[in-house]
């Protein structure tokens, strides 16, 4: 089981935490939200959850509770610009479905 960072997404997640000043890595998560059933949740870690798994890749600490994780491993993350839009891009090999937008999946 894992969740593993592009060269790119790790730079980028090192560079949010160095100008935070703070944290030991990215929470990875889902939340049950959108057209299609569940969405993706990113956010800084400060401590660990007692049902927090870790992942170190590239330098950098990846966070995913284990509830998460099972609709989440083996996924790669990667930070991408497209034309005037930046952000992070998810290659789930879990998804069943996406919605039309491209903000909520299903598995």
């Amino acid at each position: 089981m894992a969740i593993t960072l592009t060269e790119t997404a790790a730079e980028r997640v090192k560079s949010f935490l160095a100008n935070r000043g703070k944290g030991i890595g990215l929470r990875v998560g889902v939340k049950t939200s959108g057209c299609s059933g569940m969405s993706y949740v990113l956010e800084f870690v400060d401590e660990l959850n007692v049902d927090d798994v870790t992942f170190a890749d590239k330098g950098v600490t990846v966070v995913v509770d284990k509830k998460s994780l099972v609709y989440l491993d083996g996924t790669q993350l990667d930070y991408v610009r497209e034309g005037l839009n930046e952000g992070f891009k998810y290659a789930n090999p879990n998804i069943k479905n996406e919605c039309g937008c491209g903000e909520s999946f299903n598995v």
